[in-house]
């Protein structure tokens, strides 16, 4: 098949002719929409600045307690050389200026694999894909931002040499102020004629680290009102007339529902209606309280006529995928030469479904007034919240405002756009402003899981140990296929793609080609068909993929009868920057060497631009339950904007990799999800959370050493590094994650 770009798509009229014409309508240029309130000048499209010296930087992305807000801030203030102590934030309002590109590539290039980056980029630009996941949000917006605060310096330098009848070269600007020499003119004084000035051709960003915003631990923003309780979530959310709903749904997509009791609802007290719809029904109330009540009293029946769910059922696609062939994600040398008459090391892993366990369930609150949706929402993906609802209910979109609420850790839950369909439908239903929140129990029975995966891992080492060879047959759901389906259903891209050949999931195989040095390598994706539905999970797939590697890695410097640790540098000859990781931990935690009875265990990984190597002490309870002492980890992600929200993505990472790797899975029975209550995750509490240490290593502050992301780079290497810690207390290899299941 010849290469698809964007010549040759034009010319054959691609899969039809409205894509041509769609293609051409693409506007290349696209401007600022920041609205502004009395008393503020907007600066492009992601700053403003008020009469009263307040700095308000539009935030493209979801603060949902990784300090984004904070970051991203902090870059435009650094680059316009604000006072910390006036900057404030807002949420950007959905545009194409705003768009997460590399978020999309993250989450959703898997599905498209044939169609060039360059013009799925393009797409996902016009469609204003504005996302939150990936580790993507610094990677994304740094270069932007400081464009942004570089042309307002610039503009109000110019104003003020206007002023001074000086060159605007000569000034600069320092907490809040221009100056130039002993004269000083404050941002708020300069605004509104700044905004009138050009920009030159050639933009000057700040140099050198003296006097820099940037690389300073400064207080976050989002804290303090979180701390006094006056931050706003969904659930804060009060309009005049509104009323609370609940929702009861069908198990999987392909339920239907059959029946409800409505004479049982209407007898509970404050009930005010009973919303019924192919998949769901929801009881509307004068509190949430009573809605789930009536829900309860609803008792509502659902069938479903598709492939029956359970964990066997489970079990069986993945062996049937990796019984059938694959496709090729990586590879390099002559591996079945390699292989030929050798004697291999083999070992399977398997990774149960995982659930995002977020504290604050799905929720939303619509008005439908004037022909016009309001929606708050607590989303990670605003401009398909938005999509979604227009859909739900049958307008354009441009009929949908969506207010973005801060987001109490999703973990990627908030990603997907279910509840802003139901809740624009009852809006419109009710004729009068309705807050619908999940139960717990709903959030569980229909969280879209961390695909579960198996893997079936052969290596063969020489007589030293250096590794010859390494296959790596991976069977799991194509997950970024999935989520591009369930989530961008119109998606221009989507046609284009299901007229071209099948390929592996780039999601579902993220992480999956080893940093070591491999003379022969595959490592192949065997698309399992489950009727699971998946989704994004804080780590990606590396959370899974890491502990397929590092385990493996872990078995193959045991039977070399190497120290794991060296063993692993060894054969890292292109990284230094993992084998920095490693090192600095081993010296940090004061690794043993892992031997028998030691409890250590050690792993590394590298994800979105940075690397990490993780240690952990582990012992066995009584009851057969891992316990983690202690983890200590070596931090490697470039240039830190914010020293402090590093630490702390990087501990909370560390933490909740500890959960995925000794809660309780998902798991179903007779087409039903068998965890309903929080309780039943049985996660880490605070009596037996581990310790935890984490070091950054030192890096530049200068410009050209790009920061990596850290909100998922905790993840992946706990759960290894955990198993390899329970192998050398015990002596017995766990092999199934959640590391609570014996081999």
């Amino acid at each position: 098949m010849p290469a698809l770009t964007r010549r040759n798509l034009l010319i054959s009229g691609g899969v039809g002719a409205g894509l041509v014409v769609a293609w051409a309508a693409w506007p290349r240029t696209y401007l600022p929409h920041l609205a502004t309130a009395p008393g503020e000048t907007a600066f492009g499209a992601c700053l403003k600045i008020g009469r009263d010296g307040q700095v308000i930087v539009a935030v493209p992305q979801v603060e949902h307690g990784q300090g984004v807000y904070t970051v991203l801030a902090q870059i435009v203030a650094d680059e316009l050389g604000a006072d910390w102590r006036t900057v404030g934030v807002e949420a950007a309002p959905i545009g194409p200026l705003y768009a997460n590109a590399l978020g999309a590539e993250t989450l959703f290039s898997g599905a498209f694999t044939h169609i060039p980056e360059s013009l799925r980029e393009e797409a996902w630009t016009r469609d204003a894909l504005m996302l939150t996941a990936g580790s993507t949000s610094v990677r994304q917006f740094e270069a932007p931002l400081r464009e942004a605060g570089a042309a307002a310096r610039v503009l109000l330098c110019k104003a003020a040499a206007r002023r001074w009848d000086v060159a605007w070269e000569e000034c600069d600007t320092e907490g809040g102020f221009v100056v130039h020499n002993a004269q000083r003119l404050r941002f708020a004084e300069l605004a509104a004629s700044a905004a009138s000035e050009t920009l030159p051709d050639e933009l000057p960003l700040r140099l050198g680290e003296d006097g820099r915003l940037s690389g300073q631990s400064l207080p976050r923003l989002d804290v303090p009102a979180k701390v006094d309780g006056s931050a706003n979530f969904v659930a804060d959310v009060r309009l005049p007339d509104m009323v609370f709903a609940s929702i009861r749904q069908g198990p999987r997509a392909t339920s239907r529902l059959l029946s409800v009791n409505k004479a049982a609802a209407e007898k509970v007290r404050g009930v005010v209606a009973v919303v019924e719809n192919a998949q769901w029904v929801a009881a509307v109330a004068t509190s949430w309280w009573s809605a789930n009540l009536a829900l309860t009293a609803l008792a509502p029946r659902f069938a479903d006529d598709g492939p029956a769910l359970d964990d066997a059922a489970i079990t069986r696609a993945l062996d049937a995928a990796l019984a059938a062939p694959g496709h090729r994600v990586a590879g390099s040398g002559d591996l079945a030469a390699v292989f030929r008459g050798a004697r291999v090391i083999e070992a399977e892993y398997v990774a149960l479904p995982a659930l995002h366990g977020a504290v604050e369930t799905p929720a939303a609150t619509a008005q439908w007034q004037n022909q016009r949706l309001e929606l708050w929402i607590a989303t990670q993906s605003p401009s398909l919240a938005r999509a979604a609802a227009a859909d739900a209910i049958g307008v354009a979109e441009g009929q949908v405002i969506v207010h973005p609420m801060m987001v109490g850790g999703a973990f990627g839950a908030a990603l997907e756009p279910d509840v802003a369909r139901q809740v624009a439908v009852l809006a419109v239903r009710l004729r009068r402003p309705v807050q619908l929140m999940w139960s717990r129990g709903e959030s569980l029975l229909q969280d879209r899981v961390r695909a579960p995966a198996k893997a079936r891992m052969t290596a063969r080492i020489a007589a030293n140990g250096a590794i010859l060879g390494w296959q790596a047959k991976i069977a799991v759901a194509p997950t970024g296929h999935d989520m591009a389906a369930r989530m961008m259903p119109g998606s221009l891209l989507r046609r284009v793609a299901g007229a071209l050949p099948g390929a592996a999931d780039g999601y579902a195989m993220s992480g999956a080609v080893p940093a070591y040095r491999l003379p022969a390598f595959a490592i192949d994706h065997h698309p399992a068909e489950i009727p699971l539905a998946t989704g994004h999970l804080r780590g990606g797939a590396d959370g899974y993929t890491a502990f397929f590697t590092e385990c493996f890695i872990e078995e193959l410097a045991q039977a070399a009868g190497s120290e794991p640790m060296s063993y692993r540098v060894g054969m890292l000859g292109g990284d230094p920057r993992l084998a920095r990781c490693l090192t600095t931990v081993a010296a940090l935690g004061g690794w043993g060497g892992g031997i028998a009875g030691s409890g250590q265990g050690i792993a590394c990984h590298a994800v979105a631009g940075s690397a990490i190597a993780v240690l952990a002490e582990a012992q066995v309870d009584d009851d057969g339950r891992p316990r983690i002492d202690r983890l200590v980890a070596a931090v490697d992600c470039g240039r830190a904007i914010n020293p402090d929200v590093v630490r702390q993505q990087i501990e909370g990472g560390l933490m909740f990799g500890t959960g995925i790797a000794t809660a309780r899975a998902a798991s179903y029975r007779d087409g039903l999800a068998q965890v309903r209550m929080f309780g039943d995750l049985q996660l880490p509490t605070l009596d037996d959370a581990p310790e935890v240490t984490v070091e950054l290593i030192a890096a530049s502050n200068d410009p050209g050493n790009d920061p990596g992301g850290v909100s998922d780079l905790g993840v992946p290497a706990v759960a290894p590094a955990i198993a390899n810690a329970l192998h050398a207390a015990t002596g017995v290899r766990r092999r199934t994650l959640p590391l609570r299941s014996m081999p």
